[in-house]
């Protein structure tokens, strides 16, 4: 998504300017050619040659200064853009942009756009809580504007709340979001992520390796397109998607109560979680000491079958996705499973294969249709592959 983009960072004057030299890195290292604006006082801050050497471009903190030749630079860069991040956006460089107030190369330059301009937020907690700080923001978002944060936080003042810069790779996030085309827009997807555990008793359980990041990122990338989503998830590490409603539980049960009390509200539902089909007869409400207390078998009993529960009561017009984690026989288990449980979507994938398992960063999948379609997508970051996998719901959607 920000490959090749030509983003203008803007730097005011706060403390979280530091966390802005991180941003500027990941940009850069995700494509975007970045050209740095600051404004004077975060010059106190962070050095312009410290953003210069991580962009590759001249940093710009002068109103009357030129950009190429003759060129006017606030005019220049704004035409050249395709989005601006103002991180950290302070008080001050918020109330001038909301009062049109434009008397510095940042200012002056965000009034001479139509591109996008994303504010990230940082200040004290009194200032952000202010009548006249909200009124400026409801105001930039009348205007349409976007911002993303501030969060609750240990401040630079030593106060704990509101006010604290969101962390730079939320903000990439919000930067995909706003940049990424709406083709899922007025879709309501149910995404279901992650394993569920099986206690044995209070400190074992049955579970298995699935860590979430495919599920996770097919909610991020819904969210980018979009789609009002709501992830149902099992435990994970995994941060959760900006803009997603979520969900936690631990169980099958959980989940199948949790997923069903959403299903009729949803459009599209992807069922990516990994939920054990068994579960302990017993769980032991104390832990079970070694020898004598030792359960030797354990004996098992089925978990509720929640993706067939969903094929059998599919509503008209809803699309149904499912997930095939296998080790042989790849394509065709997958083709009995999508016919078996009515499914309008299954994505497979060898979770055996390099760079495709449950904890990797990558993913190699088959996505087949109950229209008999097949899409192979190589190893690609499972962001990318989320992407992929929406297309195929994208062009489902389009045919009715």
């Amino acid at each position: 998504m920000l490959r090749n983009r030509e983003i203008i960072l803007g730097v005011s004057g706060g403390i979280a300017a530091y966390k802005s030299v991180y941003l500027c890195r990941e940009l850069t290292r995700r494509g975007a050619n970045v050209h740095v604006v600051m404004t004077n006082n975060a010059t106190q801050f962070v050095t312009p040659l410290t953003f210069q050497t991580i962009s590759g471009n001249s940093v710009t903190h002068e109103l009357f200064e030129l950009f190429h030749g003759s060129e006017i630079g606030h005019v220049a860069l704004a035409d050249r853009a395709h989005a601006i991040v103002v991180a950290p956006a302070t008080a001050n460089i918020l109330g001038k942009v909301a009062n049109g107030i434009a008397d510095d190369f940042l200012s002056t330059m965000i009034m001479a756009t139509r591109v996008r301009v994303l504010f990230a937020p940082a200040m004290n907690v009194v200032m952000w809580e202010s009548a006249a700080m909200q009124r400026n923001i409801a105001s930039l978002l009348a205007d349409g504007y976007h911002t993303v944060g501030p969060v609750p936080g240990e401040l630079a003042c030593g106060v704990h709340g509101s006010g604290k810069m969101s962390e730079p790779e939320t903000i990439l996030e919000a930067l995909e979001i706003m940049l990424t085309p709406k083709d899922l827009a007025g879709e309501r997807v149910l995404v279901t992520a992650g394993p569920t555990l099986e206690p044995i008793d209070p400190v074992r359980f049955v579970s298995n390796h699935s860590s979430g990041k495919m599920g996770y990122a097919l909610a991020r990338a819904a969210v980018r397109r979009g789609a009002t989503v709501t992830l149902v998830s099992g435990p994970t590490v995994q941060p959760d998607p900006l803009d997603a409603r979520v969900i936690r539980v631990t169980t099958a049960r959980e989940m199948r109560d949790a997923v069903m009390a959403e299903a009729a509200a949803a459009t599209v539902i992807c069922k990516v979680a990994a939920v054990c089909d068994w579960r302990p007869v017993t769980a032991h409400p104390v832990k079970l000491k070694k020898g004598a207390e030792s359960p030797g078998a354990l004996d098992l009993e089925a978990n509720p079958d929640i993706l067939a529960e969903l094929g059998r009561t599919k509503r008209p017009g809803q699309i149904l996705l499912g997930f095939a984690a296998e080790t042989t026989d790849v394509t065709d288990n997958a083709r009995r499973k999508l016919e078996a449980k009515h499914l309008d979507v299954i994505v497979a994938n060898d979770v055996t294969s390099p760079r495709a398992g449950f904890h990797s960063d990558t993913n190699t999948v088959q996505i087949l249709t109950a229209d008999g379609d097949e899409v192979r997508v190589p190893n690609l970051p499972k962001d990318r592959v989320a992407d992929r996998i929406l297309g195929v719901v994208a062009k489902l959607r389009a045919k009715g």
